[in-house]
């Protein structure tokens, strides 16, 4: 495999349970993660997936954001990571915008909602 290099702001957004993400590598034949940059917009929805690991890390976010874990609530601020791992139900508690590193890389069919 090549090196890659994405221009995260020129890749289009996309709506997910989030907010608005723009994913880079999500697609790359080959890639063993992808990253996204995600604009939490206010609480999020709730989903896990079964393969993927996702790690956020927050890059601004308002006062009282969280991250919601199999119904715990972490107080999070600029600078805080989050693993989570596959099976853990999660969602973001407010607004905030994160870089959200996905391993195995990214695929729409590994997001599930109870």
């Amino acid at each position: 495999m090549k090196p890659l290099v994405a221009d995260v702001n020129a890749i289009p957004p996309v709506r997910c349970p989030c907010g608005w993400a723009r994913r880079a590598f999500a697609g790359a034949p080959g890639a063993p993660a992808s990253v996204h940059r995600t604009e939490i917009l206010a609480d999020a929805r709730t989903h896990y997936h079964k393969v993927q690991t996702e790690t956020y890390y927050v890059l601004e976010c308002e006062p009282g954001a969280a991250i919601e874990l199999d119904g715990e609530t972490v107080p999070v601020a600029v600078g805080t990571a989050v693993m989570i791992p596959p099976g853990v139900r999660h969602r973001a508690v407010g607004r905030m915008t994160i870089l959200n590193v996905v391993v195995p890389p990214f695929d729409e069919a590994d997001e599930w909602f109870d």
